[in-house]
């Protein structure tokens, strides 16, 4: 594509990254094949293609946003299907955060839909916080058939009370099983910590029985994701920086070997963390280790190898591939092949490219849309007739759970159990076949 940016905006080093996506676009039209919001809306503007030229126009014009360009991008998941199909090598990624950044910048949302963003914000990359809102939450449901629409989709989705903090969210070391084969540290996350503590403890189990000793670094926390995904990008860097600082604390005693993450959303982020803060003097060079660092917990359990075990039940496990998995980090094969070797059937969820409808905030932001993600992805995986779902990342979870007639669990909540650790609790009635 061509570009029409002045001298004075090429100066601006965003601008400078998103000029070399823009022009990287042949406007083929292959990514609006796989683009959810595309198939399901049908309208151009409302694809990968369609975004491009209109982020194109809004940079270039250095005005503020035309809301209607500001819809196209809000509904865009992020789900970066399109990076996976564009022959090309678009990084659409960094356009559209770019775009989110500008239109938080430069645009004025409605009172309502500031106000929600703005809790969302602030309560969801805190784990206390969080708490105490699954807690309000709990008495909000009386009044839910009154809210606004964004209000009713914060509600259905929160859990009922919480479970207690798992033991393993203290910074701490757990000393590996056997040789030690390799030092790691595991991100501990937010809203992950709170509702599904359970993953990364059965995470660490696992680890540490394939000989990694798994460092709990204080400090860490919420990826960034969240609000990076929101245009808060100043915020976002915060929360990264955190979590740098953090680890990089932890490679003077012992070194490390991966940073391991278990939300597969928080994965395609702290590997981004080298270009999120490539201007930063100070933490640009400590941001690109840790990117080179990060790893998903199954490719470090790949490279360790499993660990033997074998008494787990042969279920029929249908694999959803988040897309935060499959297409931002183009981690495949792991997942499907650690199951596999635990002794799971693995049957393959039919149009698995495809955004189940959670992307972070988006089934709270868009409930829509995401409803409709929601329904086809259900009705996907029911003609695989599995016995149990199981996927990377807390937020397909949380968006799936209530829709499913079988329990769905975090991929090392199977493999834990398979090579020693205890049965996942979503399993404790056991399914027939």
């Amino acid at each position: 594509m061509r570009t029409q940016f002045s001298e004075e905006q090429r100066a601006d080093p965003r601008i400078a990254a998103s000029e070399q996506v823009l022009r990287t676009c042949v406007h083929c039209g292959f990514c609006t094949a796989t683009c959810p919001t595309y198939r399901l809306l049908g309208d151009e503007r409302d694809s990968p293609r369609g975004r491009i030229a209109l982020i194109q126009a809004m940079l270039e014009s250095d005005a503020p946003p035309d809301p209607q360009v500001v819809t196209h991008v809000d509904r865009c998941l992020s789900c970066l299907s399109c990076m996976t199909t564009c022959p090309s090598g678009v990084n659409y990624m960094h356009l559209v955060d770019h775009a989110r950044a500008h239109i938080a910048e430069h645009h004025t949302r409605p009172l309502g839909d500031r106000l929600v963003r703005g809790l969302l914000a602030h309560v969801l990359p805190h784990p206390n916080r969080f708490r105490l809102a699954l807690a309000a939450a709990a008495l909000g449901r009386v009044a839910a058939p009154v809210l606004p629409a964004r209000l009713r989709a914060m509600l259905d989705l929160a859990p009922g009370i919480p479970p207690s903090p798992a033991q393993t969210d203290r910074p701490q070391v757990f000393p590996a099983v056997g040789p030690k084969k390799a030092r790691v540290a595991i991100l501990q996350g937010c809203v992950q910590q709170v509702i599904g503590p359970q993953i990364n403890a059965a995470a660490i189990r696992l680890l540490t029985r394939a000989g990694a000793e798994v460092v709990v670094a204080r400090g860490a926390g919420c990826c960034g994701a969240l609000v990076h995904h929101m245009g808060r990008e100043e915020q976002a860097k915060a929360q990264a920086r955190a979590n740098i600082a953090a680890w990089m604390g932890t490679l003077g005693s012992g070194g490390l070997d991966a940073v391991v993450i278990t939300a597969s959303g928080c994965g395609t982020t702290v590997k981004d963390y080298g270009f999120m803060l490539r201007t930063d003097t100070e933490w640009a060079k400590p941001a690109a280790r840790i990117a080179a660092l990060a790893r998903d917990v199954t490719e470090v359990v790949a490279a360790l190898g499993l660990p033997p075990g074998g008494h787990a039940d042969p279920l029929r496990v249908a694999y959803h591939a988040a897309c935060s998995l499959q297409h931002g980090q183009r981690v495949n094969a792991p997942p499907r092949a650690l199951l596999a070797q635990a002794g799971f059937a693995v049957q393959e969820v039919p149009d698995g490219h495809l955004c189940c409808g959670s992307a972070g905030t988006y089934n709270i932001l868009q409930p829509q849309i995401a409803g409709a993600l929601k329904r086809d992805k259900l009705a996907a995986i029911a003609t695989t007739a599995p016995q149990v779902v199981a996927t990377g990342n807390i937020g397909c979870m949380t968006q799936l759970a209530d829709g499913l007639a079988v329990p769905i669990v975090h991929t090392v909540e199977l493999l834990d159990w398979a090579t020693g650790g205890p049965r996942p609790d979503a399993l404790a009635t056991p399914h027939d076949g």
